[in-house]
């Protein structure tokens, strides 16, 4: 299974194991990670679960789609050149590594 680093906004990081074909998002909630709240249960409809992907990130990341890039506009911080909603983030092979930070706050 593909490695999931998630790194909390005081800087902890949780490494985890994801199944291929989840999100990162599920990987979180699975998992019990703190800081991705996923409200609407990954239905990009609430950006509950916005991280922000490691700026040395070289994995392959699934295609943003207008939905995703309108909503991360209206999240709680910042909406960055590397945010991305972490229910839109699938989770393949090629992903084993994936750092992902998440912002101060959701809600």
């Amino acid at each position: 299974m593909p490695k999931i680093t998630y790194v909390a906004h005081d800087g902890i990081e949780t490494v985890v194991d994801v199944a291929q074909d989840d999100t990162v998002m599920r990987g979180a909630v699975l998992n019990g990670i703190k800081g991705i709240v996923a409200q609407c249960g990954g239905g990009a409809s609430c950006g509950t679960c916005h991280v922000y992907v490691d700026p040395e990130n070289t994995k392959p990341l699934s295609a943003m789609h207008q939905v995703e890039d309108e909503l991360l506009y209206f999240t709680a911080c910042e909406r960055k050149e590397n945010s991305r909603l972490s229910c839109q983030l699938a989770v393949t092979g090629e992903q084993d590594g994936l750092v992902v930070h998440m912002p101060e706050k959701q809600l």
